[in-house]
């Protein structure tokens, strides 16, 4: 009789310890995703706090830590301060140890192009005796050392007189003498002044308010807006040679890409804060056959788009060589153009780099898949270093790949296969491994030539003056600016590849550049074929 309440009230403790358990289970999904989610930002927030305060050199040693921020103390504790010392024997500077040379420590002689003064000092007449038998000293030699001396920037006027002429006997023959074409014409500004202005903006990072303050302490008077509008005004006049180095480029071998934000002011359709961008193209004087002088190219463009990058690489030579990072954009300009797409082993190392530096101290041990990942990628760098220590030729290097590099690829290739889906793809691990799965096909080409780069190091390296002088001056006032600004890094920064005086090589553009008419002329005006005049 009692059989059926029962039978009820057990389904309903039944059905209550299942919608517990059900509920359960929904309080330990959410937990988890909770603690996913804490996870992810507790991660985010140690790479924030590591961008800021700790170094930015992806090097282990804390030596090299240390002297990013404490190089004046690093290197007092290591050396003595340069003194006076004789210099009237030559001394051999290194020493042959086992398989290299060390550098002995020691001041290096200076530069013997350097104009000299010499001061003598002799013994005053009262004192040239010898105190033993009084007779009258004779010398035998002098005892030379050497100190480095600068002579302040020395602010003058260039007074040009055109001399006029007249025929004494009619009014027929008034003539006036002819004044040399300036870049500027009727110009406040010599080239010289020119030249140095700019190369202090755009090599040493020194901004034009601070140029302005520095020679007004030599008599030089100059209004900031004068200077700005001269050197935009040069930026624009020297695009022939800009047009010129674009060609090279863009029938170069191998071509290297890259780009970095910058801001402008005023510029139509967009805010003051928006940011706009500089690209960077360079190529290499490596083993590439065809590869030529180096070249280093800024371009303005005012976003990062596909349609700004292929107005970069319209005409580039069908089937050369692009190394890029992983941006799409790229992808599309390879395609595009039928280029072979190289990937960067800097970029992929550098997202296992901050995944382990994320970490706590204690638990970055060789045992964390980061560091398996950085410990493989080690390996083909150390090939690397081995072939520039050695010079290898390409060939040469290809040999080595081949029997060093590519077997490492391979385990590189087996580990990221066993554990990208393994790791929650949100962390920088996993950003880190499916980077490395989308980059895949592009990063293990390097192999397959001696020629071929195996990161885009060296255009970040371009791009480093132009991101230390953009925290000097901040930011761009107008579009023509920005542009003017893109041609004159590019010209001084394919000075420095080419081994060019950048200040010495403008001097001579700009005073040669006007005179040039026919494409020869311009030609001739390259920073590898200008004629410099000496020191």
């Amino acid at each position: 009789m009692n059989a059926a309440p029962a039978t009820e009230e057990f389904n309903a403790v039944k059905e209550a310890l299942a919608h517990a358990l059900r509920h359960n289970q929904a309080l330990a999904g959410e937990l988890r995703m909770v603690r996913a989610e804490r996870d992810l930002l507790q991660e985010r927030l140690k790479q924030f706090m590591r961008k800021l305060f700790a170094a930015r050199s992806e090097a282990s040693s804390p030596q090299q830590r240390d002297l990013f921020f404490n190089e004046a103390e690093a290197l007092d504790a290591a050396s003595e301060p340069a003194q006076d010392g004789a210099s009237d024997g030559h001394q051999d500077d290194s020493q042959l140890v086992r398989a290299h040379q060390r550098v002995l420590r020691g001041r290096k002689p200076l530069d013997a192009a350097l104009p000299r003064e010499v001061v003598r000092h002799e013994l005053p007449e009262a004192e040239r005796f010898c105190p033993h038998d009084g007779a009258a000293l004779v010398e035998i030699g002098v005892e030379t050392s050497e100190q480095l001396d600068i002579i302040p920037q020395q602010v003058r006027v260039i007074r040009h007189e055109r001399v006029k002429y007249a025929c004494p006997c009619c009014d027929g023959a008034l003539r006036l003498a002819s004044k040399p074409a300036q870049i500027i014409p009727k110009g406040l500004f010599s080239e010289g002044l020119l030249a140095w202005v700019i190369t202090s903006k755009y090599c040493d990072g020194l901004p034009l308010y601070r140029q302005t303050a520095l020679l007004s302490r030599f008599g030089g008077d100059l209004a900031r807006n004068t200077l700005a509008a001269s050197v935009v005004r040069v930026g624009r006049e020297v695009q022939p040679i800009i047009n010129l180095l674009r060609d090279h480029l863009l029938d170069a071998p191998l071509i290297h890409g890259d780009e970095t934000h910058v801001q402008v002011l005023k510029e139509t359709g967009k805010s003051a804060q928006s940011k706009s961008y500089m690209w960077v193209q360079m190529t290499l004087c490596s083993g590439v056959q065809g590869a030529g002088p180096p070249i280093r190219l800024f371009g303005y463009a005012p976003s990062r788009s596909t349609a700004a990058a292929q107005i970069l690489y319209a005409g580039v030579r069908q089937g050369s060589v692009l190394m890029t990072d992983g941006y799409a954009v790229y992808d599309a300009i390879a395609q595009a153009h039928g280029l072979v797409h190289l990937g960067c082993w800097a970029h992929c190392r550098r997202g296992f780099h901050e995944a382990l530096q994320t970490l706590p101290k204690n638990a970055r041990g060789p045992e964390q898949l980061s560091a398996r990942f950085l410990a493989l990628i080690a390996q083909l760098y150390a090939v690397e270093s081995r072939a520039r220590e050695h010079r290898l030729t390409a060939q040469e290097l290809l040999a080595q790949r081949q029997q060093y590099s590519a077997p490492v690829l391979g385990q590189i290739e087996a580990l990221l296969l066993a554990n990208l889906h393994a790791v929650l793809p949100g962390s920088l691990l996993g950003k880190a491994l499916h980077y490395l799965a989308s980059q895949w096909h592009k990063l293990k080409l390097y192999v397959t030539d001696g020629a071929y780069p195996i990161d885009n190091n060296a255009c970040e390296n371009s791009i480093r003056p132009f991101c230390i002088g953009r925290r000097n001056w901040l930011f761009s006032d107008t579009v023509a600016g920005a542009q003017a600004s893109a041609n004159l890094y590019s010209l001084l920064q394919t000075c420095a590849a080419n081994g060019v005086d950048g200040y010495a090589y403008l001097r001579a553009l700009l005073t040669a550049l006007p005179m040039a008419k026919t494409a020869d002329d311009y030609e001739a005006l390259l920073p590898w074929r200008i004629e410099l005049p000496s020191r």
